[in-house]
């Protein structure tokens, strides 16, 4: 029998530590504690050395059950349209305008935050929301 695995969900972007605290506020999730030996994160930084600094973010499930996402600085900036994106579930089991009517209040709640809309896709049962996050990874609200 296999075991289940843990995972992470890594992003590339510019600004790591402002784009995990982005999906902070989305999903929940909280910035992990310092590394061992550091009381904060400025203290953890400024050790490093200069290159080295905002080089990496990650946020993680309180409840430890979702994945961690992290974030690394990577020189170039997005191109293309994302291979794997993330679905934010906040209407399973709703349907029709109900449904609609929670993912539309999760777009409103998301957008102050710096997310984009791009679309609302709706049929009468199903619907779903794609959006950008700051810095242009898609998403949608699902």
């Amino acid at each position: 029998m296999t075991s289940i695995k843990k995972f992470q969900v890594t992003f590339d972007c510019a600004e790591p530590e402002r784009l995990a605290r982005f999906w902070c506020e989305v999903l929940g999730y909280v910035m992990p504690p310092p590394p061992s030996g550091f009381d904060t994160w400025d203290a953890y930084k400024r050790a490093q050395p200069a290159e080295q600094r905002d080089a990496w973010s990650a946020c993680v499930d309180p409840t430890g059950e979702g994945p961690r996402l992290y974030f690394q600085r990577v020189p170039e900036g997005k191109v293309v349209k994302n291979r794997v994106h993330l679905d934010v579930r906040v209407g399973t089991g709703l349907v029709g305008a109900e449904r609609l009517a929670a993912l539309e209040a999760e777009r409103a709640r998301l957008e102050p935050l710096g997310a984009v809309h791009v679309q609302t896709l709706y049929d009468g049962d199903d619907a779903c929301i794609p959006m950008l996050d700051i810095e242009g990874n898609e998403f949608c609200i699902d």
